[in-house]
């Protein structure tokens, strides 16, 4: 029988910076309309994808829990077939823990939470919307800088904004902006990268007058304002004498919060102790430095990104991040913000390891052993169609973008129920992204598939043709949160919501009483 653990229990292991990990394994709709403050979302039906990864200890204590569907039980026996040897149940689900602690929306909540508490405590200047427009419509001096993903800067922005996504802000400001002269505006789709992206250049004490765009994208839409779209504009090449004015900054900020830079003696004593203390190995570059070559074991989590959704790669409260950057400001920077969220943080001296791997970041498990005649092939897929139900894993908008042909979707979370609505004379064949996920879950098919199924090897990746028209559902969607900050296409009043329950979370977090968090002037 798996243990069980109180939520007064678990709220005292996050008071004390005890090591733990607390996943909801429902789907992300579900987590992201109330979750406790720390868990992250973890569907049962993704463990063996994502685990090592988010908790890379397998004698870290691992917490799931559900609102009572039963999801919790099938992670928690996930969990221990992968290794894992200290995995516990929240007592009482959702519903218990709801009677001793806050239960926060959204996703990214402890990143956004903690935005919104630098500007309450560091006073983050900012302007509106509308004196933004109008110092870009007088040609005033003065830069934007989108702290973005490149992704979302692409898809609309701040007319002659340039791309600098959060943590190449420090870094790159001197090459943009070499008069100290020039106003600095930083702007995001809604506060935090804003927020933290001004506050990280105040912080660096260049000499520029910096500001937040209030409410970032949305607000300028709100106000009704045109966004650009499509733009591409990115920050300059590095010069020298800005790469030594940007580490000046970025060194005196970290110093003052106690960020260890490791020697490769150092850095071999934390390895050392990785069966003992959870430890995440994170490049902060950019995703396309970082296939170009890194440091053996890290991940790439380009930096402006880690800080705003720490949660995608970091789950276990209480471990250790060692950061890694060759241009060493951009480490810097991120750690400075991890420290103040309650991170042990340090960074890796770039003479300490040398960029010796490429392509993907390293992941502990273990190739897949397909059962025989568990997979299918995309050729033999394509030349027995007929014979076959194409049912498809991918997360509701990856499908709804690309499928094959005539697939129909499933929720993971209830696959059986699913299939059992099909027809009963075909085969199925189930197909995800890179096929590990359809692969996982082929036995819940398996159960009741009359004519029994089959994985797709490679996944739709290794398929070919994929097309965004007809979609086929085989039951509501509830998988995917959609973000009212991304894309063009939120409606005013979701849009308006959003920064509505941005502003209230600085008291929802001091209610909740768990943070740990130390913002420092």
């Amino acid at each position: 029988m798996v243990e069980q653990i109180s939520a007064h229990a678990l709220r005292a292991l996050w008071r004390a910076r005890d090591e733990v990990a607390v996943f909801d394994a429902r789907e992300e709709g579900p987590y992201a309309r109330a979750h406790p403050f720390f868990a992250v979302s973890l569907p049962f039906s993704e463990v063996e994808v994502r685990a090592y990864d988010l908790a890379p200890r397998l004698s870290a204590k691992i917490v799931v829990y559900d609102d009572g569907e039963g999801f919790a039980e099938q992670a928690a026996r996930r969990f221990s077939s992968l290794g894992y040897s200290d995995v516990a149940l929240l007592e009482g689900g959702l519903s218990a823990y709801q009677k001793v602690g806050e239960l926060f929306r959204d996703v990214n909540v402890v990143s956004k939470a903690f935005g919104e508490l630098v500007e309450s405590i560091r006073h983050t200047p900012s302007l509106s919307a509308r004196e933004v427009e109008g110092l870009i419509r007088a040609g005033a001096d003065a830069v934007v800088l989108d702290a973005r993903r490149f992704e979302e800067y692409h898809t609309m922005s701040i007319p002659n904004a340039v791309s600098v996504p959060g943590a190449e802000l420090a870094l790159r400001v001197f090459d943009i902006a070499p008069s100290p002269n020039t106003l600095v505006i930083v702007n995001c789709a809604g506060r935090t990268r804003s927020i933290i992206g001004t506050q990280s250049l105040i912080d660096a004490a260049i000499p520029n007058r910096v500001a937040a765009l209030r409410n970032g994208t949305i607000g300028w839409t709100l106000d009704g304002l045109a966004l650009d779209r499509g733009q591409t504009r990115r920050f300059p090449p590095l010069g020298k004498e800005q790469h030594e004015r940007a580490l000046a900054g970025t060194r005196a900020r970290a110093a003052r919060l106690g960020v260890a830079t490791l020697d490769a003696e150092a850095y071999e004593a934390a390895l050392a102790t990785r069966d003992r203390r959870t430890l995440y190995l994170l490049d902060v570059r950019s995703p396309e430095e970082y296939a170009a070559g890194h440091a053996p074991g890290f991940r790439s989590a380009p930096g402006g990104q880690l800080v705003q959704a720490t949660d995608e790669w970091v789950a276990v409260r209480g471990a250790k991040i060692i950061l890694y950057d060759d241009l060493e400001a951009r480490a810097l920077s991120t750690a400075s913000w991890l420290t103040q969220l309650g991170w042990e943080t340090a960074v890796l001296s770039p003479q300490a390891a040398a960029a010796t791997e490429r392509g993907a970041s390293p992941r502990r498990r273990p190739p897949i052993v397909a059962a025989p005649g568990a997979t299918i092939s995309p050729e033999e897929l394509v030349s027995g169609r007929d014979n076959f139900t194409i049912v498809d894993l991918s997360r509701g908008p990856v499908y709804r973008a690309s499928h094959i042909a005539g697939a129909y979707w499933a929720a993971l979370a209830h696959l059986e129920r699913d299939l059992a609505t099909l027809p009963r004379d075909k085969r199925i064949a189930l197909v995800s992204p890179d096929g590990e996920t359809a692969l996982d879950n082929l036995a819940r098919a398996q159960i009741v598939a009359a004519r029994g199924a089959v994985a797709l090897a490679g996944g739709t990746q290794a398929f070919g043709a994929l097309t965004s028209e007809n979609a086929r559902w085989l039951s509501e969607p509830d998988d995917s949160y959609k973000r009212p900050y991304e894309g063009v296409d939120n409606s005013q009043d979701a849009m308006q919501a959003y920064i509505d329950w941005e502003l209230q979370l600085v008291a929802q977090l001091a209610n909740d009483g768990v943070a740990n968090f130390h913002v420092v002037r």
